[in-house]
Parts: structure tokens; C-alpha cells; sequence
């Protein structure tokens, strides 16, 4: 009987592309309008300064899987879940150092107030709708307390984040079940992060264009560490749009206040910047959960690079772990075993760098998708952006 680990990695991509695009060929008809949705590397932009690890992707990072549960049905339900697990082991009693950061409170965050006060993580980050929070939370409860072991628990911190997907999703149906949500959790897995309009990012919105997952890393050089850093984003929010430092929304005539400096407002495009971005960041150095908030705190400055500048509607919340130093009902590691403060800014430049990646992965490889009331929000044109960033230098001429 094969099993995930005799299967080699490159046959599980493949695999995984086949899933793909058989779930590609079941969605509505206006999620296909964009059939070709490159990662932003396969466009041929490098950001940053670091490398990325082999899979780009947040599960380069130690054992960190990711699973998704998509919801579209009818012409109104265009949500999800999307679930992160610092490892496959049980996270209740194998917890792992981490750290909360708020960049703007606008938003519906569950479970920040205990990683903050004791900095470890005990269940999976669940990632879903604002209203469909407290479902998630009850089904990552119960999802805790049915794991083998678990029968005298009765103190559960489930984290779960959210962003509001109501422009493209009836999300007072509040159509997210316990179910959903645990499907997400069973479905987590090591390889490649499916990105886009799928899971938690089904419905949402970023910058005037369709939002979504997103997902990168950074490999730190040798003589850092060689520790990987991995960021996943769920994202929804305003701004205007700059990729590797070209103004894109400005460039596309589709970015916040334009009414006030340029005109009417574009069609199904932003005005105001509402919205939210929930970031969830990985790495395997041991960091203490001090050094792990300093860490999220930096992912906003990734978030800034996309044009992003946290308004008053906006949800901007970082949990960020750590794969090292794993507490198996021991003692916190110590001091001297922990990466000091004066190794940290590499950590740091990793951080806001597959961040940064991250939204632009979000971006291009989301999908048009037409949702509530005929509300139908566009994908961002990869022709128009290549040849934006091909004016700018950004790309080879080929």
C-alpha cells in the first residue's frame, strides 16, 4: 500500500497539478476566466534578495502542511477554509513556540490572547470568513479533543483567523459547517500549496483585483543559519498595488481614492481600501516567542511593499511559529539554545520578503469569479502586469 512518504515528491506534484485542474474544470464558468495564472517567479520577477526554498511555499518549512475545503455553490457561496498545522504530530501536547501581532484591529481573530500570554500554539491555524469564525472555533475544539489522548482535556485554544469575503459570498448564511472546517484540518499536507481563489480565499478581494491564498519562503545564506522562513496569506484588503516597486494600480487606473485624485471610480474596483490580510508565518530557527513577534511584526512591512497602508476597515494580523524547540511537556529551551537578538535581521529581511511574494502570488494565480448579487471581481491581467514590469526592467526581454 503506497503511503505519502513512498511516494516521491515529484510524483505527488504531479498528482497534486492533476487534483488541480480537475477541481479547476467543476467551478463556475468566471473562475476560468483567467486560464493562464502564473506564479509571480514564473513570470520571470525574482523579489527580494534571498532564494526561495524548493517549493516557494510555506511547507518548506520542517513539517508544516496545508489543507484547503472550497466552498462555491449555486451563484452566491464563495467562501472557504484554509488550515495550517506546524507539524503532523499532536500539536496539543507537541506545542510549538509562537507569537500574535495586530497590525490593525479591525477584525475577528480567536485564541491570540494565550500565544500571546504563554507563546506556544496548541492547535492548527484555521483560516475561514468573519462570520463563520465561531464555527471554526467549535470545530477546532472538537477536532482537539477527539485525537487519541485527549480525554481528560478541557482547556482548548483553537486560533483561528478570518478576513470578510461578503462582496462575492453570502456570508450571512454563515454556509461554513464544523465539517468544513475538519476537512481542511484531515486534508493538510506537506507539498505544494494549492494558491488563489481557493480554501479561505475563495471570495476575497486585494487591491482592486481578486485576492486569495498566497504562499512563499526565503532560505537564509549559510552563513545565517541556512533556516527557512515560509509566510502564507489570506488576502483581502486595499491599497495601491506595487510589485517589486512598480506602481501597478496606478499604472491600471484601479486603486484606492482614485475617485478623489482621478475620476469616477473603476468598475468593480476599490474606492476606500476596506478589507482585511491574515498572515501566518514559519520558520524552523529557534526563535524565542519574543524573537517570533518581532518576526510578525516585520511581516507588515511586507504587506506595505504590496501597497498596502493598514486602513481603518482593514484586519491585519500576524501569528507567527516555530518548528525548533517543539515543548513535549518539558521546560521552555534554553536561553543559549535560542537564535540571539543580534542574528535576527536576516530572519527579519526573510520575513518581509515572502511576504511580500506571498500577495503577488495571491494575486496572480487568483481567478475572475462572479459571486452575490452579479458581484464579479477580476483577476489581474498577467499580459498588462508582464508588460508593466517589462517596461519598468523588471523582466528579461524574453
Amino acid at each position: 500500500m503506497l503511503t505519502r512518504a513512498s511516494v516521491p515528491v515529484r510524483v505527488r506534484r504531479i498528482l497534486l497539478c492533476a487534483a488541480a485542474l480537475l477541481w479547476a474544470l467543476v467551478l463556475p464558468m468566471e473562475s476560468l476566466a483567467q486560464s493562464d495564472s502564473p506564479r509571480v517567479r514564473e513570470l520571470g520577477l525574482s523579489p527580494g534578495l534571498f532564494a526561495p526554498g524548493p517549493l516557494n511555499a510555506i511547507t518548506d518549512v520542517g513539517a508544516v502542511q496545508v489543507g484547503h475545503r472550497t466552498l462555491t455553490e449555486g451563484d452566491s457561496v464563495r467562501t472557504g477554509v484554509t488550515a495550517i498545522r506546524p507539524h503532523a504530530g499532536d500539536l496539543f501536547d507537541d506545542k510549538v513556540p509562537a507569537a500574535v501581532h495586530v497590525g490593525n484591529g479591525f477584525g475577528k481573530a480567536a485564541g491570540f490572547l494565550q500565544v500571546r500570554e504563554l507563546g506556544t500554539l496548541e492547535t492548527p491555524v484555521v483560516l475561514t470568513n468573519t462570520l463563520d469564525v465561531g464555527t471554526a472555533v467549535e470545530a477546532v475544539v472538537q477536532w482537539t479533543l477527539e485525537q487519541p489522548g485527549h480525554e481528560d482535556v478541557r482547556s482548548v485554544n483553537a486560533v483561528v483567523g478570518e478576513t470578510n469575503d461578503g462582496y462575492l459570498h453570502d456570508i450571512r448564511g454563515q454556509h461554513v459547517t464544523t465539517s468544513d472546517v475538519r476537512a481542511a484540518i484531515e486534508g493538510t499536507d506537506g507539498g505544494p500549496v494549492p494558491e488563489g481563489s481557493v480554501g479561505a480565499g475563495t471570495g476575497t478581494s486585494a487591491l482592486g483585483w481578486k485576492g486569495g491564498i498566497g504562499t512563499s519562503s526565503r532560505v537564509l545564506p549559510d552563513e545565517h543559519g541556512a533556516y527557512t522562513v515560509g509566510v502564507l496569506v489570506q488576502a483581502n484588503y486595499g491599497g495601491i498595488l506595487r510589485v517589486d516597486g512598480v506602481p501597478v494600480g496606478r499604472r491600471l487606473g484601479r486603486y484606492d481614492f482614485r475617485s478623489v485624485v482621478e475620476g469616477p471610480p473603476s468598475p468593480n474596483g476599490p474606492d476606500s481600501g476596506e478589507g482585511s490580510c491574515m498572515i501566518v508565518v514559519a520558520t524552523d530557527a529557534p526563535v524565542s516567542p519574543r524573537n517570533l513577534e518581532r518576526m510578525a511584526k516585520r511581516a507588515m512591512l511586507g504587506l506595505a511593499r504590496t501597497g498596502s497602508y493598514s486602513s481603518n476597515g482593514s484586519g491585519d494580523f500576524v501569528v507567527a511559529f516555530s518548528t525548533a524547540n517543539r515543548r513535549t511537556g518539558a521546560a521552555a529551551p534554553r536561553p543559549d539554545s535560542l537564535r540571539p537578538n543580534r542574528r535576527m535581521s536576516p530572519l527579519f529581511l526573510a520575513t518581509v520578503e515572502a511576504t511580500e511574494e506571498a500577495v503577488y502570488n495571491a494575486l496572480t494565480t487568483a481567478t475572475t469569479v462572479r459571486g452575490r448579487d452579479g458581484h464579479v471581481r477580476e483577476a489581474l491581467p498577467i499580459d498588462s502586469l508582464r508588460t508593466l514590469l517589462r517596461e519598468a526592467g523588471r523582466l528579461d526581454g524574453n
